[in-house]
């Protein structure tokens, strides 16, 4: 089957667009201190948190990357085991988030601060910088494959189309706005997915069909991966969900603790249902479209579905790639404010001058992240460099804050630093050497360095 452009989709994402820009001009009215721009007034019940938390994991990572890449380009089952760092993530997180909403910080770098000290906060903000950045990037690709399959114009247009509707969104009302668009976004590709799954499976003739039109290597267990690389595409999710900044912000937003683990076991429940569903319909995608860009086989699938069914799978698709860059574009242009430009440029700042700063931080640094998407060739490469910087770099230590209190400032910051620099050079020096995320290499080794630097240097303290 070939692709070939329906500009009537166009319709869908129109309207939901106009829905989304709507309710956070509505929402803006509501904002008035920082807080309320950030942690939501710390106001979020579990249905609306629920959603949140749902729309900012999936995003492009899953529709454009993740599941969906792993699925066309690999096969069923690694892209079914996925899901699993995202479980494990999940209820870690439920067990921590009491102890997350304890500490009241807008940062993981004001956590990562009141355990290790001044550096670390500092290496935290620049990480978060860095990782943020580069998730914020690939939803922007993500939402300019959406705009190429439906109307053919370049996917270069509708990336920076993505770029002025993200940032615009992510300025105008914060996570007050951001958890509303999420959680519509959220329960919209709940439905839209659960209609596509047997509809497309018609389409392509059935599972007997689908088997046939794919390579062999798509039915084994690892698709043709090695074991260790097939774990570099499972670490670098978990890594970063366990310690993700998005995550403990929209924690600290509940109501309360019951709020908040209300919403992590429904965000637990659609997880298991949507994430297997993004597999099988790329997965039937690579039947129907043997060559196409693995990050488009999801969206590529609403071209041979009915219009109606179509469209709502894009609008819904197109709608949790927007919410998950307002999110991770909002939660890094707080880390410049608070930590960088409140502890250094400008520390008797007012809150409303906190405020308007991080909207101008919104807009640059969402300028940067159209920059670096130009630089990586396929959403997945990003994703995975982006996922690792964050979860070797970040993780290790703001676990350890938790579920380790012999931990020391030493072993935190080593292991940080550890993290961050075997990555960078392990994707950017040496290229990937034997083809492997660097998640293998700098996720172990920053979990051995914070262990064994702490224990040294208890050790010379005695």
């Amino acid at each position: 089957m070939e692709l070939q452009s329906n500009p009537q989709l166009l319709w869908f994402i129109g309207v939901y667009a106009l829905i989304m820009v709507g309710l956070g001009f509505y929402m803006s009215k509501k904002i008035s201190s920082s807080k309320d721009f950030i942690l939501a007034g710390k106001s979020l019940g579990p249905f609306v948190l629920m959603g949140t938390l749902l729309a900012t994991w999936t995003g492009s990572g899953s529709i454009s990357g993740g599941e969906t890449s792993v699925a066309y380009s690999f096969g069923i089952i690694p892209s079914f085991m996925l899901m699993v760092p995202t479980v494990i993530g999940i209820l870690v997180l439920y067990v921590a988030a009491p102890k997350i909403r304890a500490f009241g910080k807008y940062t993981i770098s004001g956590i990562l601060e009141e355990k290790y000290g001044v550096t670390a906060r500092n290496l935290a903000s620049i990480i978060v910088l860095l990782a943020y950045v580069g998730i914020v990037s690939y939803q922007l690709k993500g939402f300019g494959f959406i705009l190429n399959l439906t109307t053919g114009m370049s996917v270069e247009i509708g990336t920076i189309i993505a770029a002025v509707l993200i940032i615009f969104l992510a300025m105008i009302g914060g996570l007050k706005s951001v958890s509303q668009t999420d959680a519509l976004s959220g329960f919209l590709m709940v439905g839209g997915l659960l209609i596509t799954v047997p509809t497309i499976f018609a389409i392509a003739g059935g599972w007997d069909s689908i088997v046939e039109n794919v390579p062999d290597s798509h039915l084994t267990a690892t698709g043709g991966l090695t074991t260790i690389q097939l774990m570099g595409y499972l670490l670098p999710s978990l890594f970063l969900l366990l310690g993700d900044q998005n995550m403990y912000q929209r924690l600290a937003s509940s109501k309360g603790d019951a709020s908040a683990k209300k919403a992590q076991i429904g965000w637990l429940v659609i997880m298991i249902i949507i994430s297997p569903s993004i597999s099988l319909i790329a997965f039937a995608s690579r039947s129907l479209f043997p060559d196409i860009e693995p990050g488009m086989a999801l969206m590529a699938t609403t071209l041979a579905l009915p219009l109606w069914i179509g469209g709502i799978l894009l609008a819904a698709a197109a709608a949790f790639i927007i919410t998950t860059g307002n999110s991770y574009l909002l939660s890094a242009a707080t880390n410049l404010t608070y930590d960088i430009y409140g502890k250094y440029i400008n520390r008797n700042a007012s809150d409303k001058k906190q405020l308007r700063m991080t909207k101008v931080f919104i807009v640059i640094l969402g300028a940067l992240a159209y920059l670096l998407i130009r630089f990586f060739p396929t959403v997945l490469e990003v994703q995975m460099y982006a996922y690792t910087v964050y979860g070797a770099g970040i993780t290790p230590a703001v676990l350890a804050v938790f579920f380790w209190k012999r931990v020391n400032a030493s072993g935190g910051i080593s292991s940080m630093i550890t993290g961050v620099v075997t990555t960078l050079v392990w994707e950017i020096v040496l290229n990937r050497p034997f083809e492997l995320n660097s998640a293998v290499i700098s996720v172990p080794a920053a979990f051995i360095v914070l262990i064994v630097v702490t224990l040294a240097t208890q050790k010379e303290k005695m």
